[in-house]
């Protein structure tokens, strides 16, 4: 269950500061996101494309666009961001279009499994857990990174007590910190207290605004929210339990071979590296494109 909490009016200048004025609610229905695929058809990874997909030529793309830099909405409440631009050389790879369906994150892996979305793109890092109902396919890797308002130091393994934001259903909320607040009370110190939020926008707000200890997420997310946030935010510690991230398909479904080829594609001609370079998150960069990495890791 998501817990909404209420951010007072004078938090709408750091909101807007983070998400550069764009407008997180969620439109029905699928959207385009208006870009046009930069990369040239990869005839090999098309001829992989189940034949209802290339008939249709289109993808439907479960994505929740609150998670800046790696999925956000732009002012016309379309997704944009470095996810959804690599998307988008992936559709033009296999020469189809991607059309993106915004939703709620807990919704995107139902939606896939019951045929309405062909697959998800929203930061789905990739456990074994997942993988007894979808597929991945493999395409970066991103630890876990917490962050704190300046000034205030925070020990990510020595938060028993604090209050830790956190974007509701993300890793963070349902393993991350419930393992850390656990060892605390084994230990006979206080809990952890989650702070769940529906965006990381947020979640980020509620650090900046006083209201939480610190905030807990993806290492590019955090990343972009210092330095959205200049002066506002520090990082703490450092980038812990790297692990992938993966597109989600159905379970033995033939799109995740042609989704593999198609993102090794990019690789190798250089647009997966100038993708990841304009938005500044080249680190978690990787030369080959797997399936299901965190069982076969």
């Amino acid at each position: 269950m998501r817990i909404r909490y209420g951010i007072p009016v004078f938090a709408v200048v750091v909101a807007l500061a983070l998400s550069g004025c764009v407008d997180n609610s969620t439109p029905a229905g699928p959207a385009s996101s208006g870009a046009p695929a930069a990369a040239k058809k990869d005839a090999a990874a098309a001829a992989l494309l189940p034949s209802k997909i290339a008939t249709a030529g289109k993808l439907i793309v479960g994505i929740d666009p609150t998670y800046p830099p790696n999925e956000k909405k732009d002012a016309n409440g379309l997704p944009i961001g470095w996810e959804v631009e690599l998307m988008d050389a992936v559709a033009g790879k296999l020469g189809v279009k991607a059309e993106y369906a915004v939703s709620k994150f807990d919704t995107i892996i139902p939606s896939i499994t019951g045929g309405k979305y062909d697959l998800g793109l929203s930061s789905f890092t990739d456990n074994a857990d997942r993988e007894k109902v979808v597929d991945f396919v493999n395409y970066y890797t991103a630890g876990i990174l917490w962050a704190s308002p300046a000034g205030k130091t925070v020990n990510p393994d020595d938060a028993c007590g604090l209050k830790v934001a956190v974007q509701a259903t993300t890793f963070q909320d349902t393993d991350e910190i419930p393992a850390k607040s656990k060892a605390c009370t084994d230990a006979g110190k206080p809990a952890i207290q989650a702070l769940k939020f529906d965006t990381q926008d947020q979640a980020t707000n509620a650090v900046a605004l006083g209201q939480a200890d610190a905030l807990s997420a993806d290492s590019p997310v955090t990343l972009y929210a210092v330095a959205q946030l200049k002066g506002k935010l520090q990082v703490a510690g450092k980038s812990f339990e790297v692990a992938p991230y993966g597109l989600a398909v159905n379970k033995g479904n033939a799109l995740q071979k042609a989704l593999q080829k198609a993102l090794q594609s990019t690789v190798d001609d250089g647009t997966y590296k100038k993708i990841l370079d304009k938005w500044g998150v080249a680190d978690g960069g990787i030369d080959k494109i797997t399936i299901n990495a965190a069982a076969n890791g």
